[in-house]
């Protein structure tokens, strides 16, 4: 468009754009503009994720490495913690306090170090996701992925050094006279539960520890609280047939008493079904499946406000 000014020259205006009258709404649906760090979709976070599976195992091995570069032995200490944890738990639940009660030294020395592997694969977890946010604001801040990346990547880690760790578990089966059977085949099911349920709280953990740094503090009183309540150390039938059965049932039906439970049926000859809970695969998948859906729900509803404020 264009009209003559006063002084007879040619002033040219710009025509209408089409973008007039729209809303900033309308504009950013019009040219595909979403809010930067905006949560997505559960099922586009999902698809995300699964987008960065080559980074979830990537980061996973690398902080694996990275977890005991500056000791001597390095990778030895992933099983030598946990064994010398069992040592002292053998000197004082095995040999003092009598905590073997109902089972031979054949059978009691594996059951032992199984819990400790088994439950040391779960506190792992939950330690590692409590900071798996606040311990990496620098990466949150300065990329943008799905944070579930995080936890998950926390978990699988600490899968990997279970994993390490069984070779030892296996020595130490075979050494007390439980030889390799087909049952040894049920260890595949059962840490692929337990996996899912770790993940799940570290999940969970990794909200909760975003905006509460404190906790990290807290988490390692409880998770003793829960080792303790968890069989690690004795059989719950065992040592509290002379209470009231609900205790030893709600004992019993806890997770981690679950997996552990399954692990050691599997691997220890002297370690029947009749130290299990009714419908046990059952109650393991079931806590898994539960605490795997729920916890990355959880996490996914406060994607947009990981590394703010």
């Amino acid at each position: 468009m264009s009209e003559t000014t006063q002084d007879g020259g040619v002033a040219v205006t710009a025509p209408p754009s089409p973008d007039d009258g729209l809303s900033p709404a309308e504009l950013a649906a019009k040219y595909g503009l979403s809010v930067s760090g905006a949560r997505p979709g559960l099922f586009e976070y999902v698809s995300q994720l699964w987008g960065r599976r080559h980074f979830i195992l990537a980061f996973s091995q690398a902080k694996l490495t990275a977890q005991y570069s500056q000791a001597k032995l390095g990778q030895l200490w992933q099983v030598a913690t946990p064994l010398l944890n069992a040592l002292v738990y053998f000197l004082i639940f095995g040999l003092i306090l009598k905590a073997d009660r109902g089972m031979s030294r054949e059978v009691y020395i594996p059951f032992l170090v199984t819990g400790v592997f088994v439950f040391t694969f779960t506190q792992s977890s939950v330690m590692a996701g409590v900071r798996a946010i606040s311990g990496n604001l620098g990466l949150v801040r300065a990329l943008h992925f799905p944070r579930a990346s995080l936890p998950v990547s926390f978990s699988l880690q600490q899968l990997q050094q279970l994993l390490f760790s069984m070779i030892v578990l296996f020595v130490v089966a075979v050494g007390f006279g439980s030889y390799p059977k087909l049952s040894w085949l049920l260890i595949l099911p059962v840490l692929a539960l337990q996996f899912l349920f770790n993940t799940g709280l570290a999940l969970v953990m990794a909200r909760l520890g975003s905006k509460t740094p404190d906790l990290a503090q807290l988490m390692p009183f409880v998770m003793r609280t829960w080792m303790y309540a968890s069989g690690v150390m004795f059989s719950i039938p065992v040592m509290l047939k002379e209470h009231p059965a609900w205790i030893g049932d709600i004992l019993q039906w806890n997770p981690a008493a679950i997996y552990m439970d399954l692990m050691r049926f599997a691997l220890i000859d002297g370690y029947g079904s009749e130290n299990l809970p009714p419908h046990v695969w059952a109650v393991a998948a079931g806590w898994a499946v539960l605490v795997a859906v729920g916890g990355f729900v959880y996490f996914w509803k406060a994607e947009e406000r990981y590394g703010r404020g």
